[in-house]
């Protein structure tokens, strides 16, 4: 069933440069593990690459839009209807992922920059289609779960690798990482989501984790990785 009109409309209105923001700021606060904080303008700035001034004009047009607040010395936080909007433009933007990974092969590490490319060019009847043909996913590629039509989004309710508790049965629910050489990097050690593990022992100090991954009923393979490398995955106790 695809989106309704006045959801069609309330994203359309919006220009692609003011969803690239509203994205922006709802993709920082979930990288600093607090939705619905407030994010330094500054930040803002760097993820998008424009300057100072360019971001306080767009800012301002978006809180006359009633999208987002901004507080001085605080920065700018989503209002309920801007985290709506930047939900909305995750779904077009996962849905074009899923796509190009499972309909026209793309390998993982190249979706996330092509749908960057295409979000703004597509119409939402197309991404509705996209959708369908790549067998109505629930997740993209990256374990991201695919926001509603509605804006709104479910909870996966997982942690960081880093902070898991040892020698308990985990699976890898998402990775927050989109550079290429990483997620290259991270297929090749078979650290994807889906993945069924332990962290077998963590060293302390931020030291690194050796993992377990459960390949068959007869055969652990272990892995070494990093702490940083850890923050890059998230993880949930496997049900049952």
């Amino acid at each position: 069933m695809g989106p309704s009109n006045e959801i069609i409309e309330s994203t359309t209105e919006l220009s692609a440069t003011m969803r690239k923001y509203l994205v922006t700021v709802y993709r920082l606060c979930e990288l600093v593990e607090a939705p619905g904080a407030f994010v330094s303008t500054s930040a803002a700035a760097a993820s998008v690459e424009v300057s100072a001034p360019a971001v306080n004009r767009m800012i301002g047009r978006l809180r006359d839009l009633g999208l987002v607040e901004h507080e001085r010395y605080k920065g700018i936080r989503l209002t309920p209807e801007g985290t709506r909007a930047a939900l909305r433009q995750l779904r077009r933007h996962r849905i074009i992922e899923s796509f190009l990974m499972k309909v026209m092969n793309f390998d993982w590490h190249q979706v996330h920059e092509e749908a960057d490319t295409m979000v703004t060019a597509t119409t939402t009847p197309l991404i509705e289609r996209m959708w369908q043909m790549a067998g109505s996913p629930a997740f993209c590629p990256y374990g991201e779960p695919i926001p509603h039509a509605d804006g709104t989004i479910d909870d996966l309710h997982d942690v960081l690798l880093s902070a898991a508790p040892q020698h308990v049965n985990l699976v890898i629910t998402r990775v927050r990482t989109r550079e290429a050489d990483r997620l290259e990097y991270l297929a090749a050690l078979e650290l994807v989501p889906g993945a069924q593990l332990q962290v077998y022992h963590a060293a302390p100090f931020n030291g690194p984790l050796q993992l377990k991954l459960e390949k068959s009923r007869d055969r652990d393979v272990y892995r070494i990785v990093g702490h940083n490398l850890a923050e890059m995955l998230r993880v949930r106790p496997l049900e049952g």
